[in-house]
């Protein structure tokens, strides 16, 4: 006997949510500060609409159509309609530089791109820079079209209105395309990742389940993380699988707007980045309030500082979930959960062996440890290598098969991070393999000094780089953002790193004192650019 050959893609999700999810809402905090409030009865009969109006532009099947908006219900219905109809989804940073978007849209043939309308003055540099050569139709995601000097621009609510709010559902081969993502291009150009509708299906499912994300029809999601950027973590599409109730945040970061959507809208589950629970932290601590229907917060994109995940604990009784992943992982690879036996540690102790660890692989997801020879690691606690992946939902080559160097024969995608495993199987991140100092022939993991940099109470936030040495090859410069009216020296910074264990010759010769530190178009800290800033003359 065998089992039904079912097609997996994004036809399943659709058709489950609007079947069995009807009046479960979805919310979006808009641009304008304005809150829209729909059912996904509403979304599929408008995604529906969105499908019959890209047949009437003309777009084939296999054709890219590009997204540059916010977190919404609309950039959700562009999630699923585009796809749905056999066109690839191309979601585009849009904290990439104009010269950069131009490059991934022309790379990527988009024939159409869905703008945001505060977001048109982005798409028109782009255009001055010749980077929408390939793009045959623009659609303001609106009711009306702001003073542009594009041409030919549509509104979204006018192309839609009066379409068809059912659509015949076609036949999707689950290894077919379903969204492209760009690296963040922080060495070289970006790269594309293609995601399928079957490895987009089962991630959803390993998000939904408990030792992903436990995402289901109880819960409230907010997604921080921008759905721009590899799927929002795959948030809007395990939430449309679970018959989550969805609630968005569009435009910029705004704590206090951002606390108040978690708190009116019960949200239980969230993720975003560690600067993100910085400042919400700081909101809350502020208002000397709590978020009671929250049941766990996912922290990924860079490791969260001790600190961080500590305060959360005490002060306001809430989970901070590490995640790991990359965009050419879907992104979501692993989560840092308790194990059974480690129900009666001490808080401490889940804190120190698993909560500032990168956690433990996924159902399906496969990870291994390499030293320089290409030989498999121990996981021991101590020994140190590059970390490679591999898996339903990982890719195996990029788009135009760029960077082949990073897929190895025997079938893993090597990941650039250099991680340590643990007799428990979790792995932790000591750094990206550009990132470590190397002093004296020793290493020193940039992120383990910055998060004891950033436990210091005068501290908001630290990167740590290496600079050129000519004794030591190289030496850590610590670059450190203080709290207002705060004073940190280069003496504060080594008593504090010497009392949180490290060894005198790692401890940093100097700091530099900067009022902010700069971030790559996913919210990671860019420290190309601090290099680059700080490098000797």
């Amino acid at each position: 006997m065998a089992m039904m050959d079912v097609q997996l893609n994004s036809w399943l999700l659709l058709d489950h949510a609007a079947a069995h999810f009807p009046t479960t809402e979805i919310v979006t905090r808009c641009v304008d500060g304005s809150v829209h409030r729909y059912t996904y009865a509403d979304f599929s009969a408008r995604a529906h609409q969105l499908m019959h109006a890209l047949d009437g532009l003309g777009l084939g099947r296999g054709d890219h159509v590009a997204t540059l908006a916010w977190n919404g219900y609309r950039h959700l219905e562009a999630y699923f309609a585009v796809p749905c109809t056999e066109r690839v989804l191309h979601t585009c940073n849009v904290r990439l530089s104009a010269e950069d978007l131009s490059y991934i849209i022309g790379h990527a043939d988009d024939r159409a791109v869905l703008v945001e309308p505060d977001l048109l003055p982005v798409l028109e540099q782009v255009h001055a820079l010749g980077g929408l050569a390939t793009v045959d139709h623009i659609i303001v995601l609106g009711a009306t079209v702001p003073e542009t000097s594009l041409s030919g621009v549509v509104a979204y609510e006018e192309l839609i209105a009066g379409q068809p709010t059912t659509y015949p559902r076609r036949e999707i081969d689950e290894y077919a395309p379903l969204g492209l993502c760009y690296t963040s291009g922080t060495t070289g150009r970006p790269k594309g990742v293609v995601y399928t509708h079957r490895s987009t299906f089962l991630h959803s499912q390993a998000v939904c389940s408990a030792s992903g994300l436990a995402v289901g029809p109880r819960d409230s999601v907010l997604p921080v993380v921008p759905m721009f950027h590899a799927n929002a973590w795959g948030l809007p599409y395990a939430a449309t699988a679970s018959g989550a109730k969805q609630v968005f945040l569009s435009g910029q970061l705004d704590a206090g707007a951002l606390v108040d959507l978690l708190a009116e809208e019960q949200v239980t589950i969230t993720g975003g980045v560690p600067t993100v629970w910085l400042a919400v932290a700081d909101e809350l601590a502020g208002r000397g309030e709590s978020l009671p229907a929250m049941r766990h917060i996912m922290c990924g994109g860079s490791q969260p500082p001790r600190a961080l995940i500590e305060r959360y604990r005490r002060e306001f009784g809430l989970t901070i979930l590490q995640g790991w992943g990359m965009t050419e992982t879907s992104p979501l690879a692993s989560i840092a959960w308790p194990k059974e036996h480690m129900g009666q540690w001490s808080a401490d102790r889940l804190t120190d062996e698993v909560r500032t660890k990168a956690g433990l692989p996924l159902p399906g997801v496969q990870v291994c440890i390499r030293d320089e020879l290409g030989q498999d690691l121990p996981w021991d606690g101590t020994s140190l290598g590059e970390l490679l992946v591999r898996g339903p939902w990982v890719a195996d080559s990029y788009l135009s098969g760029e960077s082949a160097q990073q897929f190895t024969e025997d079938g893993w995608f090597v990941t650039g991070d250099i991680a340590i495993g643990t007799p428990e199987g979790y792995f932790v991140i000591a750094d990206r393999a550009k990132d470590l100092v190397k002093s004296g022939g020793e290493w020193i993991s940039s992120v383990d000094m910055e998060a004891a940099i950033m436990a210091m109470d005068g501290v908001c936030e630290a990167a740590v780089i290496a600079v050129p040495d000519p004794r030591w090859q190289e030496r850590p410069l610590a670059c450190i953002v203080p709290r207002d009216g705060v004073s940190v020296t280069v003496d504060d910074v080594r008593r504090h790193l010497e009392k949180a264990g490290f060894a005198r010759w790692q401890l940093p010769d100097h700091v530099q004192v900067i009022d902010a530190i700069p971030r790559t178009g996913v919210g990671k800290f860019d420290k190309k650019a601090l290099r680059a800033r700080f490098a000797p003359t």
